[in-house]
């Protein structure tokens, strides 16, 4: 089906694939990495995020290929120097106490306290496990994220006779040019692009058949889209939470644990709001082992975040959020690799099979049509760093001009209903930020890449609620749509 500029030449894998690394570290400079010095490293078994490791491996060791093991020694003696494990944090506290100046990479998140009692800033270094660190006026005053999701940098730290003290804060730091973005798309055929999206998120695009590429990519649509709702639901080992907890700290991937409406939602107590609010994207992962706490009122609070963007709790706080809500999803399959029940979410807790809820969720990615991973599933060519991948994705959400393009050119035929209608034309509009960000598609493309998997995640809604509830039976049961000129 690629139909798309430039894409007649005939190449084998390997020289298409040799040909594509050049091209990309040609275009994108700084920004792109070998995705295989990552696993060399093994930074990802210290408990930070791939797009934190990333960054500190090319701070460490800048270049090309792969590592020699000299740069791979090097980046292990300074992460065994900043990068504290889990059983080292009484270790560094104790040298604190002893007087030292310690510098570490860690997330540092800041809460504030507005009690008549004390009036101040509190750090939590979660590497560290420090709950209640003292932070300069200026360190916050300059980086505004850590009030919200937090950020990862290398922080320093003496110890005072108030607590201990964050004297500097060095964050990580991606700079994005969306401009710059879109035009380094034109230089790619969309073979290439969408070789590059799955490398740059880990995977290796070689094995996955283009459909199965075209799923893996919906995975992205909640970062360029805002008030992306989605369900994934697929058997385990398909790397549902793999891309999630390694693309961005604006991205908060839940596993396990209670989650309660204060959680969600606002602590009313406190007055400190919850993930929603804080975060671009929230993922509950495994929903059918997370313990929801009164989860009547969680399911009323979601309707109205879902359906309008209002964040509230008992009338006591009130606010909105554009947040992305995605929810991930082990489902049994049979023989076939279908899936087994029917209704597709009738594994989900009950409350998130109600109609009213299911209703307000953009789409089910259908998971279960793609691969399991394997050990040859990761990427082994160049992509770009993940940390500018994930901020280069979530500045589309503030892009207006390729939604109001598939507001106009996509129209729901028959008896339509305007949440099909809202939901085909939002998705489309990911998907062409996605796969052409530029702007430049062809009709044929536009339908086939953004508006077929847009008809198709939706349609995976419309047939649970058709099912479900005959109240959706007055419409058409195909969603059925038309696209039109340019």
């Amino acid at each position: 089906m690629m139909t798309d500029e430039n894409d007649s030449t005939d190449y084998s894998q390997t020289s298409f694939l040799s040909n594509l690394d050049v091209k990309v570290q040609k275009v994108f400079g700084d920004v792109s990495i070998d995705k295989r010095r990552l696993p060399t490293t093994k930074l990802d078994k210290r408990g930070i995020p791939a797009y934190v490791a990333e960054w500190a491996i090319d701070m460490i060791a800048p270049g090309k290929g792969l590592l020699t093991n000299e740069q791979t020694n090097k980046i292990r003696d300074w992460a065994n120097r900043y990068i504290p494990g889990p059983d080292e944090s009484k270790v560094i506290q104790n040298r604190l106490l002893n007087g030292d100046t310690v510098k570490a990479l860690t997330s540092v998140e800041v809460d504030i306290s507005l009690t008549r009692r004390l009036q101040d800033r509190a750090a939590q270094l979660k590497l560290l496990q420090i709950t209640d660190a003292l932070i300069a006026d200026g360190i916050v005053d300059k980086y505004p994220d850590l009030l919200k999701q937090g950020m990862w940098g290398v922080v320093e730290l003496i110890s005072t006779p108030d607590g201990v003290s964050v004297q500097s804060f060095h964050p990580m730091q991606a700079t994005v040019d969306l401009t710059l973005f879109k035009q380094a798309r034109r230089e790619f055929n969309l073979k290439e692009w969408m070789y590059l999206l799955m490398t740059s998120m880990g995977y290796d695009p070689t094995y996955f058949s283009e459909e199965e590429q075209i799923y893996t990519l919906c995975r992205l649509l909640p970062l360029v889209q805002k008030s992306m709702h989605l369900i994934e639901l697929a058997p385990k080992g398909t790397g549902k939470s793999y891309f999630f907890e390694n693309i961005s700290s604006r991205v908060r991937l839940v596993s396990g644990g209670n989650i309660s409406p204060a959680v969600l939602f606002v602590n009313n107590a406190s007055g400190q709001w919850g993930l929603l609010a804080r975060y671009k994207v929230v993922v509950l992962d495994e929903v059918q082992t997370l313990k929801f706490e009164k989860p009547e009122e969680i399911v009323g609070g979601l309707k109205g975040f879902l359906a309008n963007t209002r964040l509230t709790r008992g009338g006591l706080h009130e606010s909105s959020s554009d947040c992305s809500l995605v929810m991930l999803a082990n489902i049994l399959l049979d023989t076939h690799q279908n899936p087994v029940n029917t209704p597709v979410i009738k594994e989900l807790p009950v409350f998130m099979q109600e109609t009213a809820f299911l209703d307000r969720l953009k789409g089910i990615i259908p998971g279960w049509k793609t691969k399991k991973l394997g050990p040859e599933s990761f990427a082994k060519n160049v992509g770009m760093k993940a940390d500018f991948f994930g901020d280069a994705l979530l500045s589309f959400r503030d892009d207006l001009e390729i939604d109001q393009l598939c507001s106009r050119r996509i129209r729901l035929t028959g008896k339509k209903y305007k949440r099909n209608s809202d939901a085909v034309q939002s998705i489309a509009s990911g998907m062409m930020k996605l796969l052409f960000p530029h702007g430049d598609v062809s009709d044929e493309d536009f339908n086939h890449y953004c508006v077929r998997p847009a008809k198709q995640l939706r349609q995976l809604v419309w047939d649970q609620l058709f099912m479900l509830d005959a109240e959706y039976r007055q419409y058409d049961s195909n969603i059925q749509y038309e696209v039109l000129p340019g």
